[in-house]
Formats: C-alpha cells, sequence, structure tokens
C-alpha cells in the first residue's frame, strides 16, 4: 500500500466549452463514436481534440462491466496529462484505484473483468509494460477530485460529479463529502444486496449551479431540480451519453449490445417501476 497521491484541481474553466460524458463502462467502441458527435479529431500525436478547445470531463465510472477498460484507462491517462480532459471520483474508479495500489478488495459487480484484462495485458506485454500502467491508472484514479466546479464567465455555473452532491458540499472535500459523490445517499440495503438509494435530487431545494450526474442508471436523461442525470446505462444496453456545456445540449449514442450478460439490469427495473 503506497501514499495516496495529492487529488487534482476541483475547478474547470468552461469558457471554451465543456462535454460531460456519462458512465463508459469499458465501452471503448461507443466511447470514440461518441467523441465523433461531438466533433472531436484523431490528431497525430493520438490524441483527441476538439478544434474549437473544447474539454472533455468524464463522470467517472470508466472501468468494469464492459469490454475495454485498459484502453479507457490509457485514454484518459493520456488527455488528462495533456490538459485535454478531466475525470471525477467514482466509486468503480475507487475500488479499482484500491485494487491497483494492493489494498483487500473484493472485486465483483464487474470489476473482475479488469483485473482480467490487466492479466491478458501483461501476457502480451510484459511485466515493465503493465507495471507501468498499473501505476499511472492508479494515480489517474486516486487523484480524481470528488467533484468538478465548472465556472463560466468567472461564475460557478455547473458542478459535475458521479452520484450526487448536497449544495453545502460543493467545493468542499471531506471523507463523507467523498463518500457521497461516489455513491450517493444510501438509505439502506435490499434484500438482494443492492443499495437503497435517497433521491437526493427530489429533495434539492435551489436550482443553481447545475447538477450533471451519472451513477443511477435511466433510460434518458433526466432533469430534475436544477440536475441532470446523464447515465443512461450504455454497458447494459442503453445509450452512451454527453451533454454539452454551456449550450445545453445532449448528445448520445446507441449501445452496440448489452455487454453485462444480464437480463434484469437496472435499466429494467427502473422501466418496471415506472411502469
Amino acid at each position: 500500500m503506497r501514499h495516496k497521491p495529492r487529488t487534482r484541481a476541483k475547478i474547470m474553466n468552461g469558457d471554451q466549452g465543456v462535454d460531460i460524458v456519462g458512465d463508459v463502462h469499458a465501452c471503448y467502441g461507443e466511447f470514440l463514436e461518441l467523441l465523433q458527435r461531438l466533433g472531436y479529431v484523431r490528431c497525430h500525436d493520438g490524441t483527441y481534440r476538439h478544434p474549437a478547445g473544447r474539454k472533455l470531463l468524464s463522470l467517472g465510472d470508466i472501468t468494469s462491466r464492459g469490454p475495454d477498460s485498459i484502453r479507457m484507462l490509457q485514454f484518459f491517462v493520456r488527455h488528462v496529462a495533456a490538459g485535454l480532459a478531466e475525470m471525477v471520483d467514482s466509486n468503480h474508479g475507487w475500488k479499482i484505484a484500491r485494487w491497483l495500489d494492493g489494498r483487500p478488495v473484493m472485486l465483483g459487480h464487474g470489476d473482475e473483468k479488469v483485473a482480467v484484462e490487466f492479466q491478458k495485458f501483461e501476457q502480451e506485454n510484459g511485466t515493465r509494460r503493465v507495471k507501468q500502467l498499473k501505476d499511472q491508472s492508479r494515480r489517474l484514479l486516486f487523484t480524481s477530485p470528488s467533484h468538478m466546479m465548472i465556472h463560466y464567465r468567472d461564475q460557478l455555473a455547473a458542478v459535475a460529479v458521479h452520484a450526487g452532491i448536497r449544495d453545502d458540499y460543493i467545493g468542499k472535500e471531506t471523507p463523507s463529502i467523498q463518500s457521497f459523490c461516489r455513491y450517493g445517499e444510501v438509505a439502506g440495503t435490499a434484500a438482494d444486496g443492492r443499495p437503497i438509494r435517497r433521491d437526493w435530487a427530489a429533495e434539492r431545494t435551489r436550482t443553481e449551479p447545475l447538477i450533471v450526474w451519472g451513477h443511477d442508471p435511466r433510460p434518458q436523461p433526466e432533469r430534475k431540480n436544477g440536475t441532470l442525470n446523464i447515465d443512461q446505462g450504455c454497458v447494459f444496453g442503453g445509450l452512451l451519453t454527453a451533454y454539452r456545456f454551456p449550450e445545453d445540449e445532449i448528445v448520445s449514442v446507441p449501445a452496440q449490445e448489452n455487454y453485462s450478460g444480464l437480463e434484469e439490469t437496472p435499466l429494467t427495473r427502473y422501466r418496471a417501476e415506472s411502469s
């Protein structure tokens, strides 16, 4: 176990535009298709850049459940280092970071697929390359801030967070705030072991700044009390969604398949509970 590196800054300038991407969950093909739809161009150095200088901001959960966790990690390692992208902390990201750090964590709910990918990567590329990638990925995930405050024309205009945030938590950083941002507000455990989440967005009494979040899949982007959910369950056969700030536009691409292999998914449960 090593010392946790210092967290990256949690303020982003949005004057040139920010594209906030929902939970990718290792759906790399759909992610590249979404980048193309958003106008990003692959450059000679292998990075994806927007002609207008826009930046990417991920809501986390870039790994697990889907087929291409390593390619997603490599993408964000490279693009964060180049100043072209940012990412916030998330529940799957936090677990993978601790696993990469050698901590005793149980890999389940699709996280075990990440371990399998790293085993294959080591077989194909050797011990030195896999150690380098693990160190880079560990640092990327451990240094991701709990939430990102987007400033537009010198004013706080939006907050990007994985699972949710209370207004009085914005700009602060404590263990309880970090947990809320990763997992949302958990009110108990269901009979099947799934966490019961409180609808923090429904209880919000303010409408500004806009809070863009994911974690809890919805079939379509959902606006509520100045919040916007853009996790459309791509890995479960849904959509991969991006929110274009400050244009207030939503761009989505369909999943190529249900990579999770599950018949009952958060999307099917949501539809059943809403009918």
